[in-house]
């Protein structure tokens, strides 16, 4: 029989939800005292994964050397979906005109970082850690997760898709589950092999029906241990009590998950806001994913961070079509997200921003494509977003490239710090681990 001292002693050493530092208890604490319950903003960031083309995704069509550039793969100016005199949007991103209209899009030109790499690896790391040197632990995100407020007993960050969880949200006291939209979900309790025990007490992915599923006496025994710790009277030392909460946000998390996943209604017929029926409208996976987002926003999920990402941007060979498309999708999916937040009350506690790892060539490759560059471009939108372009597209001009890339003009740690400190609530000097001036991105309260 697996004792309450041994399930504790191996559940906090292994779990996949929490990872305790020596004085993390009493701050989480202090933090969940300090929020506001559906009042605190919220933050939802998109991948675009392998080296989105900025200079067809923003189009600087008044620009002879942009078309010069790009013999088959220019966008006229009658195409373009028009910001202002000198660049447009990719018309696959028409549905991005009414967040435009309404002042609720900025534009962030020229964005990347000194001396910029190619690989998607390396850069797509920098990024994620928000550190060009590559010498800082965790992802930029998860650092910040240990300073976000949230109501008592919620999860701060989740990230929702069917890849491991990305490096940007690594590195948290907390902990972050992944979240597989497609399966149901249940408290994963693994059985306890010799030399390989497995303590992860997170919504996990199962395939099959969603029914309770079968579990051997070993997880029976976990199970009951949990439910009789979650029973307890309120804890008075730090670790107990931290235990007891973490065990009774997990179950919670588990329930608000089956409900706003359950494909039917109330009354047996279909769910209206089932995430699922987007996808299999031929919406996409992204558009999927962030119904799931706004459905969970509704709920009074209180997380304050989501991470999702939409892969097939590195189109080297027969881009034109291929990344209209992927930015059709984009831009119709976050479209739909903030008018699924407009009904339901919480898009002005919502900021949602999109990066890639890189931009491409100014120059097309011989294959109607583009390889891999450097500077681009990314997008923040929300009703707290001061809209417009951010910043000067870069020069075409042979002179001002870099290697035939586009340089950058602005760090893209100055988004992060914007919107840590002025959305988040965080210290981004702190995060970062040094101070960058934010960018003109939000209104003022």
């Amino acid at each position: 029989m697996l004792t309450r001292r041994r399930f504790l002693e191996r559940t906090l050493q292994g779990s996949s939800l929490v990872a305790l530092g020596p004085t993390v208890p009493g701050f989480l604490a202090s933090a969940a005292q300090a929020a506001e319950p559906g009042k605190d903003n919220i933050l939802v960031v998109v991948e675009m994964t392998g080296g989105n083309d900025g200079l067809n995704t923003v189009i600087p069509y008044a620009d002879d050397l942009y078309h010069a550039a790009r013999p088959t793969l220019r966008i006229a100016k009658e195409q373009v979906v028009r910001v202002d005199d000198h660049v447009g949007l990719n018309p696959g991103m028409r549905s991005f005109e009414k967040l435009l209209s309404d002042g609720r899009l900025a534009i962030v030109q020229g964005v990347g970082y000194p001396n910029p790499d190619r690989s998607h690896f390396e850069s797509m790391d920098i990024w994620q850690t928000a550190d060009p040197k590559r010498k800082t632990g965790g992802g930029w995100l998860g650092r910040s997760l240990d300073s976000v407020r949230v109501p008592a007993g919620q999860i701060p960050g989740i990230h929702v898709g069917a890849q491991q969880l990305p490096l940007a949200m690594r590195g948290s006291a907390t902990g972050v589950p992944t979240i597989h939209p497609n399966k149901p979900y249940d408290l994963d309790l693994a059985p306890e092999l010799p030399g390989n025990f497995n303590g992860s007490i997170v919504p996990t992915r199962r395939g099959g029906q969603p029914s309770e599923p079968a579990i051997d006496k070993h997880q029976a025994d976990r199970r009951a241990l949990i439910e009789e710790l979650a029973k307890l009277s309120p804890a008075r030392d730090d670790l107990r009590q931290f235990v007891q909460r973490t065990s009774l946000q997990t179950y919670a998390a588990i329930e608000d998950l089956r409900k706003i996943t359950n494909t039917n209604g109330p009354n047996g017929g279909p769910n209206p806001n089932n995430f699922q029926a987007g996808f299999r409208n031929g919406n996409g996976e992204l558009a999927s994913n962030l119904t799931l987002i706004g459905n969970m926003i509704a709920a009074g999920f209180g997380t304050r961070i989501f991470y999702l990402s939409i892969a097939g941007f590195d189109t080297h060979a027969n881009q034109l079509q291929e990344h209209q498309q992927l930015l059709q999708q984009l831009a119709d999916a976050v479209s739909g997200f903030f008018n699924q937040l407009g009904r339901s009350g919480q898009s002005k506690r919502v900021i949602l921003m999109t990066f890639s790892e890189f931009g491409r060539r100014v120059q097309e490759n011989g294959s109607q494509g583009t390889d891999h560059g450097a500077g681009s471009c990314l997008f923040v939108a929300g009703e707290g977003v001061k809209g417009g372009v951010v910043g000067p597209h870069p020069s075409l001009a042979a002179d001002q490239l870099d290697s035939g890339d586009l340089r950058h003009h602005t760090d893209f740690r100055r988004v992060y710090a914007s919107l840590l400190g002025g959305w988040l609530g965080c210290d981004s000097a702190t995060v970062l681990g040094e101070t960058f001036e934010p960018l003109p991105l939000l209104k003022e309260s």
